[in-house]
Order: structure tokens, then sequence, then C-alpha cells
């Protein structure tokens, strides 16, 4: 079933403001536009749109200064859209709260696709207090357990902090320093290159085949994201 809401599209040229607007709408999704940041900050603020679809090239304020003050004001889910091969855009705008980014030149299919999955998650996931489940993997945050096709599987604090943090946002691409965030190592301060030796650890507990990751994938340059739900 579509997923409903009001989605706030901000970019400076009027012919991606009215495809993106065209396809979302056919979706059953209802648009408003904003052709720079300040005008996308002041929609924000008066029509509280369940999403936003933010190019960060904008001609008055950066979109990654939109990201971070809509971020700071709010926990709206943001889309990015990002110059092709960017990388440091597409890390800073994940680190300031972004959750989500599509390359330009896009496919348009796959921008609906992925408004769809966000406001999903933002109705799904958000303050998940029962069982965690994706395929044969459920995470209990009550009792910590976490079982594999029903065989219980043992933990450090710092694995089951950082699978909880990846499984809580399926599909979203959380980069190292946010899991560091995430995670609190009483023994020792976590750093954000220790992250990759902690990934590894947790996928000898919980991937059937740790060389082949099913769960906890790499996002290269980026970080690291949980397996979509099938369907999802």
């Amino acid at each position: 079933m579509p997923s409903s809401g009001l989605i706030l599209v901000v970019d400076d040229e009027p012919d991606i403001r009215r495809v993106v607007r065209a396809y979302l709408e056919r979706d059953g999704l209802n648009v408003i536009t904003a052709g720079d940041g300040a005008e996308a900050l002041r929609l924000a603020r008066q029509r509280r749109p369940n999403a936003v679809v933010l190019d960060l090239m904008l001609p008055d304020v950066q979109g990654l200064d939109v990201c971070r003050q809509l971020r700071a004001e709010s926990n709206i889910p943001v889309l990015m859209l990002t110059a092709r091969d960017d990388i440091t855009d597409k890390v800073v705008g994940l680190q300031i709260g972004a959750d989500d980014y599509v390359t330009k030149p896009f496919d348009i299919r796959e921008v609906v696709a992925r408004v769809h999955a966000l406001l999903r998650r933002a109705t799904t996931t958000d303050d998940v207090e029962g069982p965690l489940r994706v395929g044969g993997l459920t995470l209990d945050p009550g009792t910590r357990q976490v079982r594999r096709d029903g065989e219980a599987i043992q933990l450090t604090k710092v694995q089951f902090d950082l699978l909880a943090s990846l499984m809580r946002h399926p599909g979203r691409v959380l980069t190292r320093e946010a899991l560091v965030e995430r995670i609190v190592d009483d023994d020792r301060p976590t750093l954000p290159r220790s992250i990759d030796s902690h990934i590894r650890n947790l996928r000898k507990r919980i991937e059937p085949v740790p060389s082949r990751p099913r769960y906890v994938l790499t996002v290269p340059g980026v970080g690291y994201r949980f397996a979509q739900p099938s369907g999802g």
C-alpha cells in the first residue's frame, strides 16, 4: 500500500521540481516545492511536511545548512540529492542527520521508492520497544537477547548496541561517527576507526557466512546499513 503524507521537494532547478512532484503525486503523496534554502526552511516550519527531498546545491542557504537546521528543529526524514561521486557531501550530510541519499542524475522511480521507505520507517522504527525481526534474526532490546533462526547468539555490549542501532533503521546508512555516538563502551572509548573491527566481530556472530554478509552491509566510503526487510 502506498505511503501517505506531505513531501517538501527542494531544488533550484524547476524541471527537477516539476518531475519529482509529478511522480510523487502520481503515487498518492501531497507535494509542496521550494527553489532555495530560505523558502525550504520557511515551508518546513509552516507546513510541517512528513519528509523532505533536498538538493545540496542551492543558490542561497546551502543544502547541508538546511539539513542541519531541519535536524536541529525536528526528526523529519531527509532524502539528499547529491552530485555524482561527491562522497564528501554524502558523508557530511549523513553525519549531520540526513536519512538517505540519491545521486544525480537519478532514476525518478528510485527517488519515489526511497521517499516511501522513509515514510514507512518514520512510522514503524522510531522508539521501538518490542523485539526487532529481520529474516531469521531477532533482537529484543528489553532482554538484550539475540537469536538467529531461534538459536541464541552471545554478543558483547558493544556488538549488541551496534546491531540494535542498525536494526532500528533498516536500510538507513549510518556513518562510523554516528555509530560511535550510539554505543557506550565502559572499558575504553570507542573511536570511529575501531567500528570496522567491531563490525567484523559482529558479523562472525550473526552472519551465516561472514565473508558474504546478509544483514550488516557495507556502504563503501560512508559506513554501514542493515538490510531492508523483504518487500520493504
